[in-house]
């Protein structure tokens, strides 16, 4: 009878291999790792708007650009963690719209507490995200494929089911449903720190990286996660649990997509049928420009946390620098184009040394 395969541990560090990793120049570990484009790309932004936007320096603005990177960023996360293990979700963005509508929709038409709507949602997400993963899994087909298609099956849901149940293209008001209160508490209120309001998304944002970063740094499954994006092959081969592990990465993107939908709906209050088609590529733009690499196997939570901060800084800066708001897209694709350059850039420098 043969042994069931089990994944093997890492070999044990040794004395002198802790002492060479030690005795690497600073900069050489600096390089190594996978934000620190990002980083460099960020104080640059940063810099630049500070120097031509009297406006934006003040922690007022700071506010704003967290509030608009959180809730890129709580996307960005699950969506990076994705494209670490090889593979994209393009129906991340509208996805986010099916869960406020689920959750809108259910507790106004049953007249049910708004919690009720919410945990709806909660499975309705997570059921896109398992759908995702199991559709890749069994069928063998690309990701990109597999996730076009439901994002195109869920832009025309979200529409027909609104036009059909509602008889608008938005979900009506549901302010004055129990438990509002609660749930606006939960998922959009505002916290004063000093004078100065914060969005409690930015709160969830920081928090969710602090737990993403142990996970992919520190448990098995973030073990796996690299090994299935590195090389999927040779990790079934030692037994690491593939089609799992993509499953579950594809239902932590539902995950978020459930989260920022409850935020959008608890902030406006409704919500328009229509949104979300195109932030699938905002998500994927911050995942790369923190260093996640298209082909899989290379990235980190924090990257995607910076890429978030930068869209953030750039949308915000434009405005407090009274610039035409048509420059963000232009602005987008350079920071795109630019993290990849400089990434593969470091990458190399790593590398050489």
């Amino acid at each position: 009878m043969t042994a069931p395969a089990t994944t093997p541990s890492p070999p044990p560090v040794t004395a002198s291999a802790a002492r060479r990793t030690a005795d690497r120049p600073l900069l050489t570990r600096l390089l190594v790792r996978p934000e620190v484009g990002a980083l460099i790309g960020a104080i640059a932004v940063y810099i630049l708007f500070w120097a031509v936007a009297p406006s934006f320096r003040p922690l007022g603005s700071l506010s704003l650009v967290l509030y608009q990177a959180s809730t890129l960023g709580l996307m960005a996360l699950p969506v990076g963690l994705l494209m670490i293990g090889g593979e994209f979700d393009l129906s991340a963005g509208v996805a986010v719209t099916t869960s406020s509508l689920t959750a809108s929709m259910f507790c106004y038409q049953f007249t049910t507490n708004v919690w009720v709507g919410v945990a709806v949602a909660l499975v309705v997400s997570l059921a896109i995200g398992f759908f995702n993963g199991v559709m890749l899994v069994k069928t063998k087909l690309p990701s990109f494929l597999v996730t076009l298609g439901t994002f195109l099956m869920l832009q025309g849901l979200n529409i027909a089911i609104t036009k059909l149940v509602t008889g608008n293209v938005a979900t009506n008001d549901i302010s004055d449903i129990q438990g509002f209160a609660s749930a606006h508490d939960v998922f959009a209120a505002d916290i004063s720190i000093g004078g100065v309001s914060v969005k409690v998304t930015v709160f969830w944002w920081i928090a969710s990286v602090a737990v993403g970063s142990w996970v992919l740094l520190r448990t098995r499954f973030g073990n796996w996660t690299f090994a299935v994006g590195g090389q999927k092959d040779s990790a079934r081969a030692v037994g690491v649990p593939v089609a799992r592990t993509k499953i579950i990465l594809f239902v932590l993107v539902g995950l978020g997509a459930w989260f920022v939908g409850m935020h959008q709906l608890f902030q406006f209050n409704t919500v328009q049928s229509g949104t979300g088609t195109g932030n699938e590529l905002l998500y994927i733009v911050a995942a790369v420009i923190g260093g996640c690499l298209l082909t899989g196997g290379f990235g980190s939570v924090v990257g995607p946390a910076i890429g978030a901060f930068i869209f953030g800084m750039v949308s915000q800066g434009i405005v407090f620098a009274g610039w035409d708001a048509n420059w963000f897209q232009f602005f987008l694709g350079l920071m795109l184009l630019g993290a990849m350059l400089l990434n593969t850039w470091v990458q190399r420098q790593a590398a050489r040394r």
